[in-house]
């Protein structure tokens, strides 16, 4: 066990220097390492607690969900119907509901088998009790009403907020680097914690924004738009953003949806030199593009954001390339915000900020401060028990601790992880786990000096006869640390990270970089009784 052939030390050394360089990085400020290879630039991400920024709490509107539904629902019974040849009147929403009522009685269980389309499984074709979204009734003759289900109500919406936390994550973090807490908090509330950011009003315009980009062939535009019986059922009026705005009248089906959308970034115009956005469609967007633009030269189309005409531009000539440019009197920041919009996708449902607050940095400062006061009182006490108890070996275990520490450190600044007030709880409670270890071993070495063993004989008996108890020990605390993770929400995970971690990596120093130390030691020192 006291015996290190070159290679291991060599590894040894190799791992302890690399940690040291994955952690020196944290003591610097970030613009003196721009010199540095990029893997050695990374700095461990201070958490809301610690570096302050904004607490939003944002609520997604089912209600808007549900009339999104029932709106599709009667656009489709529309459909259905016309193309069924079934005469109907009054089609419209009535609550959570959709109906219509046939002319003709001898066609009213025709119309309800085409209707029937309409509904969804939500429960999926390998359910043995199916779950429809919409149920199909006839409350009077010639009336047939199409209802949502509560299931289907409550599946909608439980998508709306899974959809919506990921959007949200990148719309705020498209690069993974602000370590963000986007969180579900009930049935439909979305938790978002930004560290560092303290312009609140541009977080909630970013992330309560729908994003819903469409094209849209214009029919007319001005004064003509807006003349009386212009508008139909397959027709809308949109405005755009001029001032004054201006009146469109826009086919109301768009001819191509954000989905259709596979990149945006902001750049600039070439002829105006003013901000934009050029966008790049998917290869069924682009050929679907490229037929619209051919069949349209010489019409407008419009392009519309959140039923917010931001340009309306003729079609010259057939556009094939699959890609195209947004100009609209941007400034550089509405341009980039834009892109980030596109490229992140559109919102399910509207979301509603129900809470807000901005945590001070002040504040952070002060839990910081804190917590190094925690942790070097409790490492300080930590060293002079340990130097009291055991002596010699008792610095060792220090050394293998401050180690370990960095170890900690290290991996956090690896893997990219968010320090909190938690997190710093995991490393002080792992520091104290750290000299566990060294415990186990030293109260066995110096069982086997009382056993009459020489200095060499018990140092390489304990460290292997304690190895199987170190290993033991360690494990639970493994297990403890992984379903903290997986059952914890919040900052409960990030205990469980620096708890698990510092476990991992005291384990590694107490049964390689402590025992190294230990046998360069005995080696040079050839002590006869181990300082006990």
């Amino acid at each position: 066990m006291l015996f290190f052939s070159r290679w291991k030390v060599i590894a040894i050394l190799s791992v302890c220097l690399l940690g040291m360089l994955l952690t020196a990085p944290n003591f610097f400020a970030r613009e003196s390492l721009t010199w540095l290879p990029q893997l050695f630039q990374r700095q461990i991400a201070l958490g809301l607690d610690l570096r302050g920024g904004a607490h939003l709490l944002i609520e997604v509107d089912t209600a808007s969900l549900v009339r999104e539904r029932l709106e599709a629902v009667r656009d489709d019974a529309r459909k259905l119907l016309r193309e069924a040849r079934v005469g109907y009147t009054g089609l419209g929403l009535q609550g959570q509901s959709v109906q219509v009522r046939i002319t003709d009685p001898a066609k009213v269980e025709e119309a309800k088998t085409k209707l029937g389309a309409i509904v969804q499984n939500l429960s999926g074709a390998i359910s043995l009790t199916p779950v429809y979204d919409v149920e199909i009734t006839q409350p009077e003759a010639n009336l047939i009403r199409l209802t949502m289900t509560p299931a289907g109500i409550d599946y909608r919406a439980r998508r709306a907020v899974e959809q919506s936390t990921e959007v949200i994550r990148r719309r705020i973090d498209p690069e993974g680097v602000k370590e963000p807490i986007i969180a579900r908090q009930g049935a439909a509330r979305v938790l978002v914690q930004v560290p560092g950011e303290q312009d609140t009003e541009r977080l909630k315009k970013l992330i309560t924004q729908t994003a819903r980009l469409t094209f849209h062939m214009v029919e007319a535009f001005g004064a003509d738009a807006l003349e009386p019986g212009r508008a139909n059922a397959d027709s809308m009026v949109l405005y755009s953003r001029a001032d004054p705005p201006v009146p469109l009248l826009v086919q109301a089906r768009p001819l191509i949806v954000g989905d259709d959308l596979v990149d945006a970034q902001p750049t600039f115009d070439q002829k105006t030199s003013e901000p934009a956005v050029s966008f790049r469609l998917t290869t069924a967007g682009g050929i679907k593009f490229a037929e619209i633009s051919t069949a349209n030269v010489g019409r407008a189309f419009a392009i519309v954001l959140d039923k917010d005409v931001i340009s309306y531009p003729s079609i010259r000539e057939p556009i094939t390339g699959g890609s195209g440019q947004i100009s609209g009197n941007f400034t550089v920041q509405e341009a980039n915000d834009l892109a980030l919009l596109l490229r992140a996708g559109a919102l399910p449902a509207n979301l509603t900020v129900v809470e807000e607050r901005t945590v001070g940095a002040g504040l952070g400062a002060d839990s910081i401060k804190a917590a190094q006061i925690a942790m070097l009182v409790g490492t300080g006490l930590i060293v002079a028990f340990m130097v009291a108890s055991y002596g010699m070996l008792g610095v060792f275990a220090c050394v293998g601790m401050t180690i370990n520490v960095m170890f900690t450190f290290s991996l956090l600044t690896l893997l990219g992880a968010t320090l909190t007030l938690p997190g710093i709880a995991g490393i002080v409670l792992s520091v104290g786990m750290a000299v566990d270890a060294n415990v186990l071993i030293y109260e066995r070495i110096r069982e086997e000096q009382q056993l009459g063993r020489t200095a060499i004989n018990a140092i390489d008996t304990g460290f292997r006869k304690a190895m199987d108890t170190i290993i033991d020990a360690n494990l639970t605390l493994l297990i403890a640390s992984i379903a903290l993770y997986f059952f914890g929400t919040g900052s409960i995970k990030g205990f469980a990270i620096t708890l698990g971690i510092g476990n991992v990596t005291s384990f590694f120093t107490a049964v390689t970089v402590t025992r190294l130390i230990a046998a360069t030691w005995v080696k040079y020192a050839r002590p006869t009784r181990v300082p006990l």
